[in-house]
């Protein structure tokens, strides 16, 4: 019989990659969507009619028991959040709701429906924000820059503290970047890679970019996905970086895109100190040794790579547009 799986944020660029990955595996998957008058279902339209779609909202406890005992999933992956660090510094409170007590409701709609069900919480490299040390494992202390960052704590130790007192196979990924043609708009590299497509037809002549040394560990969103599962199927539970290793600049990324389509950055990059956070993290780089150990898990995608395949998407995208 068919496994059966329950996503949550299966419209977002984890969930929507994570369940085609999953009905590659034959599994039965389930995607808990909000109701809302702006769903978008861009990124799963092309498995749609694979998908059982369910409503439920992690602001509501209640609507999670129901979708639990009415569809009983042996698998939850909880990638639904409120996921754009700028915004948390001007929504701090629904982004504790829902990234961090969205967690706990989930975690106690388990506890009362079934505690055979196997957990996934999508835990974040922001989590480490004003590092201790580089690069950053599963045993580097936490210290959160902004409200995201300081909810995803709250989920990730929630989530370690429910697998231990009542025994539930609950793990976290603490994932560090990870992107790809499906990423959101307002998020940096896909900011760039579309402004570099546009910039390239004619449609506009700069982007406005804040701070360009910021280093990230950038990794690609469909490689990451597969540790998820790996996790969820380990013979017991634990928690796992998954990263690439590498660090790169904001500046180094504006580089490869605008040298896909033979351009210089120069030309084209504004500094705007409205993109500027109030509490900055300079330097995020993973060890995934533990998982590439005890999981099996490597990456496939190297930097340049990806950002030439998120770059050639976009022309593609805003061509399509044009016609």
């Amino acid at each position: 019989m068919a496994k059966r799986a329950l996503i949550t944020g299966v419209t977002g660029q984890d969930g929507s990659y994570l369940a085609e990955f999953l009905l590659e595996r034959d599994y039965e998957v389930i995607g808990m969507v909000r109701r809302s008058s702006t769903l978008n279902f861009e990124r799963i339209a092309h498995i749609q009619d694979k998908l059982t779609l369910v409503p439920g909202d992690l602001l509501d406890e209640g609507s999670l028991i129901s979708v639990l005992s009415e569809y009983k999933p042996e698998e939850i992956y909880n990638l639904a959040a409120q996921s754009f660090v700028q915004t948390s510094f001007g929504q701090p409170v629904l982004t504790g709701e829902t990234t961090a007590l969205g967690v706990t409701r989930m975690l106690e709609a388990i506890r009362f429906t079934n505690r055979d069900v196997r957990f996934y919480q999508a835990s974040s490299s922001e989590m480490f924000g004003k590092v201790v040390e580089v690069p950053q494992s599963e045993a580097t202390p936490l210290y959160p820059r902004s409200p995201y960052g300081v909810a995803k704590v709250y989920g990730h130790w929630m989530t370690i503290n429910y697998r231990e007192s009542y025994d539930l196979h609950a793990s976290s990924g603490i994932l560090f970047n990870h992107e790809s043609p499906r990423r959101g708009l307002e998020f940096v590299t896909r900011k760039v890679t579309n402004a570099v497509a546009r910039i390239k037809l004619g449609l506009q002549d700069s982007v406005a970019l804040g701070n360009l040394d910021a280093q990230r560990d950038w990794g690609y969103a469909a490689d990451y996905v597969e540790a998820m599962w790996l996790m969820v199927q380990a013979d017991a539970p634990a928690d796992y970086v998954i990263a690439t290793g590498e660090t790169h600049t904001v500046r180094e990324l504006c580089e490869v895109a605008f040298g896909a389509v033979g351009l210089q950055m120069e030309d084209h990059v504004v500094l705007d100190e409205r993109f500027l956070r109030p509490a900055e993290v300079d330097l995020l780089v993973g060890d995934a040794s533990k998982a590439e150990q005890k999981l099996g898990w490597e990456r496939k995608v190297g930097f340049r790579e990806l950002v030439e395949m998120m770059v050639e998407s976009d022309l593609a995208a805003v061509t399509r547009q044009m016609v």
